[in-house]
This record gives structure tokens, sequence and C-alpha cells, in this order.
């Protein structure tokens, strides 16, 4: 799931009379700043002057497809491992043969370029109160029938508006905004490796930290590559059974768990976001696997994101996610031994707080994406010095 990116009240700004600031940020419930309004790029020299135009404006050559022969080609970025005739594009619908090579279609040219709260992606472990440069373009290998943003994820690059922002421009203007990191969110980052990859070197290079929102439907190899450059990845493990991603994603668990072990052994601070869903994938023993999983794969430091669902897309039938069922999910999780287990979407939540492990205490306190205190120095608790899994500096 891909929370879809709306402009809404910057809460950084002071409570009116009458509203405590905590009152004002529960009213919010979310705080963004985004740069993209009306199809213009706002708020650095870099981008001003530029509108977003249609068509298709990316296409470059890709390393990441092999040659089988006859004009075809094997793409091997994801595991569905295309093999396209001259011409042909896969699922992804941005990639494709042009006369027997592979071409990305998306390069450097995002739908999409968004600064807000880096917890928005969400990273609840990694600089604190900051602001991330959001970025994606149209495209993604799979297909979940819960998406958010289907009209930008799941339609073909001349379907969309985009800017032409290549990596050296993107990372330039992320500077100019003022944003601590570079964010590849809201739509599918594997869709366009090839621009992520360059532009991530680019802002390691410049002092950037360097974030990934991802359904981690990737092969080793790429991931191996993108696991260099980057500092956070935040893997959408969207349910813990077979039939689930096969019917509702049109995808395979096993590829994502081996996503999750591979970043987990290279160092890259890891964090997990569940969408539970009213009666596909919120069984209380489904959940215990997962996080029992979890625990025993990657350890009891991985930040788990329980995230509530609201209709959309083609499951609009089911009812939002009852608060009580994420409640549940939450105690089953710190039961399994989880360390960091939190509520997403319901503002003013318990779930939203990151509690310090060793001696029970707020480290961190939040509204909805606003953080309200940190009680952690050098990536220890202010109280009792216990070490807090993260990226704090």
């Amino acid at each position: 799931m891909r929370e879809r990116p709306d402009p809404t009240l910057d809460a950084s700004a002071d409570a009116p009379t009458g509203l405590t600031r905590r009152e004002l940020l529960k009213a919010a419930a979310v705080g963004a700043c985004a740069l993209c309004v009306g199809g213009a790029l706002l708020g650095a020299p870099t981008a001003r002057a530029q509108s977003a135009q249609p068509g298709l404006i990316g296409r470059q050559p890709s390393p990441w497809f092999e040659a089988l022969g006859g004009g075809e080609v094997r793409c091997t970025l994801c595991p569905l491992r295309c093999r396209l005739a001259d011409g042909q594009r896969g699922p992804c619908r941005v990639r494709e043969n042009r006369a027997g090579r592979g071409y990305t279609l998306v390069y450097g040219n995002p739908s999409l370029v968004q600064l807000d709260p880096v917890e928005r992606k969400p990273f609840f472990h990694v600089l604190p109160g900051t602001r991330a440069l959001s970025v994606s373009t149209a495209g993604c290998p799979i297909e979940c029938r819960f998406c958010e943003v289907w009209d930008m994820a799941l339609v073909a690059p001349e379907e969309v508006y985009a800017y032409d922002l290549p990596p050296d421009a993107l990372v330039q203007h992320a500077l100019e905004v003022g944003a601590a990191s570079l964010s590849f969110a809201f739509g599918e980052p594997v869709a366009f490796f090839e621009y992520m990859l360059d532009a991530a070197a680019l802002a390691r290079a410049a002092g950037l930290r360097v974030l990934v929102h991802t359904s981690g439907y990737i092969e080793e190899a790429p991931l191996l590559a993108l696991a260099s450059v980057v500092d956070a990845v935040n893997v959408d493990l969207k349910g813990f059974d077979e039939a689930f991603y096969r019917d509702l994603c049109s995808a395979e668990l096993g590829p994502v768990l081996r996503t999750l072990e591979v970043l987990h052994q290279a160092g890259v601070h890891l964090e997990i976001t569940n969408l539970v869903i009213p009666t596909l994938n919120d069984d209380d023993a489904q959940i215990r696997a997962m996080c029992e999983w979890i625990v025993g794969a990657l350890g009891r430091d991985v930040p788990l994101h329980f995230s509530r669902f609201y209709p959309l897309y083609k499951l609009a039938n089911l009812p939002p996610t009852p608060v009580s069922t994420l409640d549940r999910a939450r105690a089953i999780a710190l039961d399994a031994g989880v360390h960091y287990v939190y509520v997403a979407r319901v503002t003013g939540h318990e779930g939203e707080d990151t509690f310090c492990p060793h001696c029970g205490e707020v480290a961190i306190a939040r509204m909805g994406f606003m953080v309200e205190h940190v009680a952690i120095d050098e990536g220890r608790c202010r109280g009792c010095g216990g070490r807090i899994e993260g990226r704090w500096a």
C-alpha cells in the first residue's frame, strides 16, 4: 500500500488561541508540505519555472536486461523476469524491448516530487522530525487490489504528467528545499530502479540520507546494488500467506521475505509496514506467524507498522480496519517479542509513540506525522541509556 499524497495543513505552525499544539495536531491528523501543486514544482530555483509535461519523455537503455537471441530480451530486475519480444513491455508498463535492447521509460521523469515529514514514509527510526523529499514515477511490477496510487503506479508513463529532473537536478532540488533525506516512495521504486540508483549515489555524496519504501519485489543482484547506496528501507509485507499475495497482489510472498533477509544481512536499517485488511489478512494466527518470522529472521529491533486500511480501488466494498483489530495485532507483535510496534493512520493512538524496550518510557512522542518530543541521545534512551535501533544522526 502506498499512502496517497495529499497536501494538508502544515502542522508546524503555531496553534491558534484556545487550542493547544497537541489539539491542533490531532485535528490536522497529518502534516505535509507538497512541492507538486497544480502541475508545477514550487519552492526552489532548480524547479520553480518547470511544469509537468505529458507523454513518454524518460527513455534510456538499462543494464538490467539480458539478450535471449532472436531479438528477445529478459528483464532481470524483478522476480517476474519478463521475456519480451521487440516492442513489448512488461506488466510494469515502464520497461520495454526496443530492437533487441531493454529500456527503462521513466528515467529522470518523476510524476511526483513532494516534501513532507520523514514519519510519513513511514520511517519512525530515521532522523525524527526532519523532512524528506519524496520521488516517484509511473509503473509497478505488481498489481495490488488495494493500491492507493493506482492512477500513478498502475498506468503507463504516457498517461501521467512528469517532470524533467535527472539525478543531479533532483539532488540539487532536495538540497535547495532543505530536505534531510531523499525518499523513493508513494509509487514503486523498483519500477524506476535505474533512476533511483543513480540519484541515490549522488544524494549520499551530497550528505543526504537515502530512503526507500517498496513492495520488496526485486531480484537479489539489483537489490544488493541498491543496498550499497541506501540508508533505510521500509518494506510492505502485505500479508503472510502465499494465497493472499497471489490473489490480491498478483505476486509471491517468498521474494519479499528474501528481500528483507538480504537487506538485514547487508546492514541496511529496516522497517516493515503491514496493511491490515478486514477478512483478508487480519487473522490472529497469520499475524503471529508473521511476527515470529520477523523476530527469528530479522531480530527484535525491526520497527513494525500496522497500518489501517480504508476502502479504495478494487476493495471499496470492505470497511475500514477496526481500531480494535490494530490493537490486537500490536499486542500479538509485542507478545512475540517485536520491540517497536506502531499503529499507523489512527492519529492520537498510543501506538504512534516509540517506547524504550529497556525501561518502557516514551523515547519519541508523536501526533500523526508530527514529532512532539525526542528523548534519544546518540542512539540511546535518555532515561536508562539503553540502545534504541535507528539512524538518528
